[in-house]
């Protein structure tokens, strides 16, 4: 077996559909959530590789995934995007926090092998409001976008350095003219901590 599941979750799904936290560490952010990561920590309830876990759900059995800083680690992403499209219900939630390409302690891991931002989720998913276009190869696309914002932010014991950022974070995502015009122009100048994704299955 290449996962274990440490409560027997996967044998006692409720019809109803479950929430997903993948990476969650040892802080899961979603108690009610099933927890997923590499590593045996206390939240964890089943602990092993994404794509192995991901594969004993059976299709349509999840409502919501939840993910922070977890996408960024990993080396097959349009693989995982299916499937979790293939786990998720329709108008199932699939909610992402990744550090923005613009954050400098982003290249400070050598465990990163993928960026964010703006315009990334648009090779998964339709929708958005941007201006750019992103082709699709030809790949099907599963999801749909409600949502993108920008989000700045600096840790104790900066907090005068923290409000500043605020203060361009609700600049910034007054809308999404005014986020393409931070990327093109302002991000290595005022850098983005992380970008939050809300997309929607959609079949």
């Amino acid at each position: 077996m290449a996962y274990f599941d440490k409560d027997n979750l996967l044998q006692n799904l409720p019809v109803n559909g479950v929430s997903l936290e993948l990476g969650c560490g040892s802080r899961k952010k979603h108690i009610e959530a099933i927890g997923i990561d590499m590593l045996d920590f206390d939240g964890v309830n089943i602990v092993g590789d994404v794509f192995d876990v991901l594969k004993e759900f059976p299709d349509q059995s999840v409502n919501k995934i939840y993910t922070y800083h977890f996408l960024e680690h990993i080396e097959k992403l349009p693989e995982l995007f299916q499937e979790l499209a293939r786990v998720l219900k329709d108008d199932g939630l699939l909610f992402i926090v990744d550090p923005h390409f613009s954050n400098p302690y982003y290249y400070s891991d050598i465990t990163h092998k993928n960026f964010f931002g703006l315009y990334t989720m648009n090779y998964f998913s339709s929708g958005g409001g941007f201006k750019r276009t992103i082709p699709n190869y030809q790949q099907k696309k599963n999801y749909m976008i409600d949502s993108v914002q920008l989000v700045f932010k600096s840790f104790p014991p900066y907090y005068l350095r923290h409000g500043i950022k605020k203060f361009f974070e609700i600049i910034f995502n007054f809308n999404s003219y005014t986020k393409e015009l931070y990327e093109e122009f302002f991000c290595y100048i005022v850098p983005c901590y992380e970008v939050q994704y809300s997309l929607r299955r959609v079949y």
